[in-house]
């Protein structure tokens, strides 16, 4: 074997089940300022620590904005970033939201590829279940305590070598309705991703942990009866069988995250001829259909999840399965769909794959 596979086998065993734990060796750097706007390329280097002042804006205001999305090694030994461009849209649109500037699509590519280029020679090629996620974010960089957006950012791009999220195979999580506590409020930052937004959900998060869940289920801020989305990922709904069957997921109301990954089922799910639309579903539907056998899966979706089945849910002392609580055939079809597309059994017609060759640095 030689090096190069030895050292992607090492990191395989180190990184699969340690999420954003270990790091790959370079990183993209980027700034902007008021007076320049972004400045010069993105640059490749070395991944390291990075100095600020301790009055960095960010720090203080939370001026943060991030992606995460993931390359593919693919059957035929190339890499493949999967839809780039719509994390570069939703990169704007967040940076948009918290009043930051907005980096162009064309330098969030650049900075993709790059990185991409030169890390992406990690992955292995005989173990598709590995990914390499990539970790854009935007940060307030100025060192000023005003209150008033910053006149200085810092844009970087790091990555890490992962397995699923959950599990490498499709196990079913258990999950808690959250009753305590609100992810977002109308007008608020609920469709942006920015830091503030996950921090404010540990404690929730927490909570199912200690009840036994893997995941807590936010519900809308206002009835607090409306499912939106469970902990950082988009859930769906599947009712009925064979030719019957419908995919339904919570409409995109402003306090939820439109996923890259929700958005790609939604199109991968018509085209295999479900009934597929948004629909608000409510605590109480949630627990009867599943009980009467009309909501016969339910499962959660996002880059780093894939497309994971949820087979119990807990609300308070309440507790109900989701049909037999294993994995449903929906479920499994839309996630076989979704990996044969990354890892290119299937054919990409929607142009949804960035393929990118294994290079030197941009810049070092």
């Amino acid at each position: 074997m030689t090096d190069p596979q030895n050292r992607r086998k090492e990191r395989a065993v180190t990184t699969r089940h340690s999420f954003g734990e270990r790091f790959t060796d370079h990183m993209v750097m980027l700034e902007w300022t008021a007076d320049q706007g972004w400045v010069d390329r993105p640059r490749l280097l070395p991944y390291g620590d990075l100095t600020f002042s301790p009055a960095m804006a960010g720090l203080h205001y939370g001026q943060v904005v991030f992606e995460g999305l993931k390359a593919h090694r693919r059957q035929d030994g190339t890499l493949a970033t999967f839809r780039p461009d719509a994390h570069a849209r939703r990169f704007r649109q967040s940076a948009r939201r918290l009043a930051m500037p907005e980096l162009p699509e064309e330098l969030f590519l650049e900075a993709v590829d790059a990185f991409v280029g030169r890390d992406g020679d990690l992955l292995p090629a005989d173990d598709p279940a590995l990914s390499l996620y990539l970790r854009p974010v935007l940060f307030a960089s100025e060192p000023c305590l005003a209150l008033r957006p910053a006149r200085q950012y810092t844009f970087l791009l790091m990555g890490f070598v992962t397995g699923g999220f959950f599990s490498d195979r499709p196990d079913p999580v258990s999950v808690l309705i959250t009753r305590d506590f609100s992810r977002a409020a109308p007008g608020g930052t609920g469709q942006a991703k920015c830091a503030g937004n996950y921090a404010g959900a540990f404690l929730a998060q927490q909570a199912a942990a200690e009840a036994g869940c893997h995941q807590a289920v936010w519900l809308d801020p206002v009835e607090r009866r409306w499912i939106e989305e469970m902990g950082g990922m988009n859930l769906f709904f599947v009712r009925g069988t064979g030719r019957a069957v419908e995919v339904v997921t919570p409409p995109l109301t402003g306090t939820l995250l439109p996923g890259v990954t929700r958005d790609t089922l939604l199109t991968l799910g018509a085209q295999r001829g479900y009934t597929v639309r948004e629909e608000r579903i409510s605590v109480d539907q949630w627990r009867s259909q599943s009980e009467s056998g009309v909501i016969t899966e339910t499962f959660a979706c996002g880059t780093a999840a894939l497309v994971t089945p949820v087979g119990e849910v807990r609300d308070g002392e309440d507790r109900w399965l989701i049909g037999n609580a294993k994995p449903g055939q929906v479920t499994m079809e839309l996630r076989d769909a979704l990996r044969d597309l990354h890892e290119g059994r299937a054919a990409d017609t929607h142009g949804w794959l960035r393929t990118c060759a294994v290079s030197e640095p941009l810049r070092v």
